[in-house]
């Protein structure tokens, strides 16, 4: 339904302009008096463009590290966290208990320790007097060591095990927002399972790749220009060129870090990243025409073009809007005239239809 209707649109759009044409045409009338621009390539100066989206440099995906039930949730998506701060809890009962068989045997394993180490020393002392012999020696040094290392075994478990009770309790990795949860209390959890994601507002950057022959200028300027999806433009705070390109699809990475502002873009917004490069030599050019210029007739999009006594209404493809500048991808080209003001190109050509059927009869 929504294909048939843009054809729809299309066909009346194209109606619409034969209509005009045919009768702003005619020569009958003069058009009237209209504010006017050119159209030129590159509207707003900014040398060639990538789009990318805007990621946070620290961000974290917590997920389980051991199996549980969650008990509680702490926090929600949008609310701000300290570091360390508790995010949710999960039931340490196999996990505490784990933690208490550990530790019993690392107490058996301390006695045994301080048994073969006392049994060592006595069979020391009866050896410096040759009452036992040196294999008997031996063999109490043997058990010793057996015995310490048994011990330092059951340390480790016991570490183990206290490391699994304390995985029951998810804290924050450092001061953050919580941008997903994943997670409601009663869940049964496994390791691996995603939980909460955090990230710092503090450090943004966008990642785009941009094609190798363009590499060289980009490291070379080291200067970028960001606009956001909101229409903000800001200078990008640092620029780094990858130093190798992705094999599979011959392109080169490039990271911009963007500034510190009191509004900052949200992680996973888009944005357009501007280099002051100049395009490459028979790229197409690439032209901008003011958002206030532009008539929207539902899904279809389209200017007045003005040539010579004619007016008409042109269909247009476009692309990314640029602060108070939206890219045209197909439909016009440098060197063609557009009325400023649609209403009043509107006007215009009614009036001058007007004076065309008032001619004809």
């Amino acid at each position: 339904m929504k294909t048939s209707g843009l054809l729809l649109g299309a066909a009346l759009l194209l109606g619409l302009v034969a209509c005009s044409g045919e009768q702003a045409g005619s020569g009958v009338a003069p058009l009237p008096k209209l504010e006017t621009l050119t159209v030129t390539a590159g509207g707003d100066g900014s040398g060639r463009s990538w789009d990318g989206v805007v990621e946070a440099v620290r961000q974290a995906d917590l997920s389980a590290q051991t199996s549980g039930r969650v008990t509680s949730v702490e926090v929600d998506v949008n609310d701000a966290v300290a570091a360390g701060q508790v995010l949710l809890r999960l039931t340490a009962v196999e996990q505490q208990a784990g933690a208490s068989a550990a530790r019993a045997q690392l107490r058996a394993a301390e006695a045994m320790a301080a048994e073969a180490a006392a049994n060592y020393a006595r069979y020391q002392a009866l050896a410096a007097k040759q009452f036992v012999s040196r294999l008997q020696l031996d063999q109490a040094r043997a058990a010793r060591d057996a015995a310490a290392a048994n011990r330092d075994a059951a340390r480790a478990q016991l570490s183990q095990a206290g490391q699994q009770a304390d995985y029951t309790v998810v804290r924050a990795p450092f001061a953050g927002i919580v941008s997903a949860r994943h997670v409601e209390p009663g869940e049964s959890l496994s390791p691996g399972q995603p939980l909460v994601a955090v990230y710092s507002p503090g450090a943004l950057r966008i990642e785009v790749q941009v094609p190798q022959s363009d590499a060289d200028s980009i490291r070379t300027l080291g200067s970028a220009r960001v606009v956001l999806d909101d229409g903000r433009a800001l200078d990008a705070a640092a620029v780094v060129v990858f130093p190798a390109a992705d094999p599979s699809t011959h392109s080169v990475g490039v990271r911009i870090t963007l500034p510190d502002t009191a509004n900052p873009p949200r992680p996973g917004s888009t944005a357009k990243v501007q280099f002051p490069i100049v395009e490459a030599a028979g790229a197409a050019a690439v032209v901008h025409v003011p958002q206030s210029v532009v008539v929207q007739r539902g899904e279809v999009s389209g200017v007045y073009v003005i040539e010579g006594n004619r007016l008409s209404l042109r269909q247009l493809r476009l692309g990314r809007r640029i602060g108070d500048q939206v890219e045209v991808l197909a439909g016009l080209k440098t060197g063609e005239i557009i009325a400023s003001d649609p209403v009043a190109a509107l006007q215009a050509l009614a009036a001058q239809r007007k004076a065309a059927e008032a001619n004809h009869d």
